[in-house]
Parts: C-alpha cells; structure tokens; sequence
C-alpha cells in the first residue's frame, strides 16, 4: 500500500483574509453589522458621560440609603420573596413536565423514524418561548387576574417552550447504541425510551432545568410589573411612590434570592455530574 495514499498530507487551513475562509467572512460580517448598529442608533455619549449626568445619577443613588428596616415592612418583603420564589419554582417544574410530553413528538428517535409531528411540534415551541413572560403574564391577567397565578402561568408557559427545544435536542444526540439493541430484540417504543434513552439523557435533562430555574427567578422578580405577584410587584408600587428607601430593600431581597438560588442549582448541578 502506498504510505502516502495510507496517510494524506497534512493540509494548512486558509490564510487570514483568503476567500476560503469561512471564519473570516463570518467576523467580517459580524463587524459590519456592529458598526451599522452603532450608526443607526442615537447613542448620546457626550450626554450620558457629561458631569451633569453623573451628578443626577450620584443624588438618584443616595436616595435609596440607608434602606427601610422597619420589621413590618421587612416581612412583607419576605412574604413578596416567597412568592417569587414558590413562583419560580412552580412554574419551572410544570414547565419541565410539559417540555418532556412536548419534546418526544418533536424529536427523531432513531435514523429510521419518520417523525411525522417533529415540524408541527417545534412550531409549537418556538411558539411558546418567543414570546417573552411579561407578554404571557399581561395575557393571562384577563383570564387568571392579578396575583401569581398568572405570573407562574406565564413562567410555565415560556419555559415549557424553552425547555422542550432543549431537551428535543439532548433526545435526538443521545448515543444511539443502547436503543438500537432494544429495538433489534422488539421491544417498544416506549420502554425503549424509558429504559435506554431517558437513563443517558436525565442528568442532561436537570441541568437544563435547574439553570431555567435560575433565570426564571430572575423572571419572577419583575412579572410583578404587570401585576403578577411577587418582589416585582412591591418594587413597582414604592417606586411609583417614590419610596426610594423601600425600593432599595426590595432590591436587595432580590439580589439575595437570585445569589441563594444561583449558589443551590450550580451546586446541585455540579453534583449531578460527578
């Protein structure tokens, strides 16, 4: 055998700047993009960056100190918490439930399968989570009212969406092997799921979830906006009150839910994939 038809020459990628280069032409695009944004948008440096600017913001800022303390208003702040958390977490978990019955149809579960519901489905979810939750929770305040329910409603609705995306793709990635050896022994379609494909995409499958609950806090701390419940709604009350020190309370009870929520899903996902 020929060594050099064994092993082919070592070919050198294209140049910068050549025509070949697919990467080059990608950042070239990105660039010309970029400064066409900076072009088309009334971006006031001079304004933004002025004295006068930066003395409006010091005074704005000094408002909300020293925060209010009083314990009465410290436990309304903690009820307001526990509702945008028990929001979070309600909406995350219908979500995920809704997102595992959703990405089945839209996923291709082996090379053969003609996955007759794959294009309606994924319609279906880009559906749902391109609409943002603010959008979902003004809808659904005509139908649920004011309060949480329509804001975990709106969670559950954008989630479910996201997710399902999500957990199509880890579906049709997972190693074909182990469900190809059932299928082979005539097993069926769900059992094959259940017992060869779920086990090797579960710990894939919480991730996910674990980190939309992380942004769905964050989601859930401004659906009070609409009046949807939660720290939100308290932050937009004092603030069209212009009762900065209260504001400045509910502010920080959101930063440390988001912190304690973020500090307990990247452990528990780190202790899923040891």
């Amino acid at each position: 055998m020929d060594r050099h038809a064994a092993n082919p020459p070592f070919r050198l990628p294209p140049r910068l700047f050549d025509a070949r280069c697919k990467a080059c032409w990608f950042t070239a695009a990105v660039i010309v993009l970029v400064v066409a944004s900076f072009a088309s948008l009334d971006l006031q440096w001079a304004q933004f960056l002025s004295v006068d600017a930066a003395r409006g913001m010091a005074r704005f800022a000094g408002e909300f100190f020293p925060p209010d303390l009083d314990p009465a208003f410290l436990r309304q702040v903690a009820v307001g918490a526990w509702e945008t958390l028990a929001m979070s977490a309600l909406g995350t978990l219908l979500a995920a439930a809704a997102a595992i019955v959703l990405a089945l149809p839209a996923s291709r579960m082996h090379a053969g399968d003609r996955a007759w519901a794959r294009a309606p489905m994924r319609l279906v979810l880009n559906a749902l989570r391109s609409i943002p939750e603010l959008v979902w929770a003004a809808l659904l305040l005509i139908s649920a009212g004011l309060g949480p329910f329509a804001g975990t409603l709106a969670l559950a609705l954008h989630t479910s969406g996201v997710l399902g995306r999500l957990f199509a793709e880890a579906i049709e990635n997972a190693p074909a092997g182990p469900a190809d050896a059932l299928r082979a022994q005539g097993v069926d379609p769900l059992r094959v799921f259940l017992y060869a494909t779920l086990p090797q995409v579960l710990p894939q499958l919480l991730s996910y979830t674990l980190y939309r609950w992380e942004n769905n806090i964050r989601a859930a701390a401004v659906l009070g906006v609409v009046g949807a419940g939660g720290l939100g709604q308290l932050l937009v009350f004092h603030m069209g009150l212009f009762q900065m020190d209260k504001t400045c309370t509910v502010l920080a009870a959101m930063l440390l839910l988001v912190a304690l929520v973020d500090s307990l899903s990247y452990a528990s996902r780190r202790w899923m994939t040891r």
